[in-house]
């Protein structure tokens, strides 16, 4: 398992926050919630094995 911390803006807040990426998965779609403001931020990304090739964070809302 390769992780890497992935920093972003929390889509609610805007509060920079980071999440644990497991890079061995090639794509990764999930829910989570803001550590800051609670709220739940639907998690996209995709990897080619070494580094984050996109990432989205948007609220469940969109």
């Amino acid at each position: 398992m390769i992780e890497v911390e992935h920093f972003f803006s929390c889509p609610y807040c805007g509060e920079t926050i980071s999440m644990i990426l497991d890079l061995s998965i090639p794509e990764q779609a999930y829910v989570e919630d803001c550590e800051v403001c609670c709220n739940p931020i639907r998690i996209h990304y995709a990897t080619d094995g070494e580094i984050v090739t996109a990432f989205e964070a948007r609220s469940i809302e969109q």
